[in-house]
C-alpha cells in the first residue's frame, strides 16, 4: 500500500507492508537515517520524531498509520546549513559521545523547548526520561537543556 506523509515539511510516498514500522520506512524508504534503530521496543528513544505536533518513539508507529500525517525527524530540525539551537548546546556541553541517542535527544528536546521555552529541571528531566543514553552520564545533556531554558531559546 502506498503512504503519503508530509516528512521535514516535503510530502513523501512510500511503499508499505502493514506491519512495516514508521522508523522502517524513514529509514530504509525514505534515505532518513538519522532517526536511529536500537530497542525496537519504544524503550530507548533513539527513534524519536514530532508525529502531528507529539513527540513519539517512531518504532511503535505502524507506517501505515502515518497516512496524511506531518512527521519532523531530526534531519528537518534547523535552517540548512544551520544547526539547531539544540544541537549547538549539546555540542557546547559536550553532550554528544557516540552519537546514537543524540537524534532523540534532540528532537524530544526541541519539542520540549517549543511547548514550553522555560522548562524547569524537573521539566527538563520528565520530557527527555524516554530516552537513554549510555556513553555521557547525562549531566552534559541536562546541562544544554537548562542553558537553552535560561535563554528561552
Amino acid at each position: 500500500m502506498n503512504v503519503t506523509i508530509t516528512v521535514n515539511g516535503e510530502p513523501r510516498t512510500a511503499d508499505v507492508v502493514a506491519s512495516e514500522s514508521l522508523l522502517n520506512v524513514l529509514r530504509d524508504d525514505l534515505d532518513l537515517p538519522g532517526t536511529k534503530d536500537a530497542c525496537e521496543q519504544g524503550e530507548c528513544g533513539s527513534c524519536t520524531v514530532i508525529l502531528d505536533g507529539e513527540a513519539v518513539c517512531s518504532c511503535l508507529v505502524m507506517a501505515a498509520d502515518a497516512e496524511g500525517s506531518e512527521v519532523t525527524t531530526v534531519e528537518g530540525m534547523g535552517e540548512p546549513g544551520h544547526l539547531h539551537p539544540v544541537q549547538e548546546a549539546m555540542l557546547a556541553e559536550g553532550a554528544v559521545q557516540c552519537g546514537f541517542c543524540t537524534p532523540g535527544f534532540v528532537v524530544a528536546g526541541a519539542h520540549l523547548l517549543e511547548t514550553n521555552p522555560h522548562p524547569s529541571e524537573l521539566e527538563i528531566r520528565e520530557a527527555l526520561s524516554g530516552n537513554i543514553c549510555r556513553c555521557t552520564g547525562y549531566g552534559a545533556i541536562l546541562r544544554a537543556f537548562e542553558t537553552l531554558s535560561e535563554e528561552g531559546t
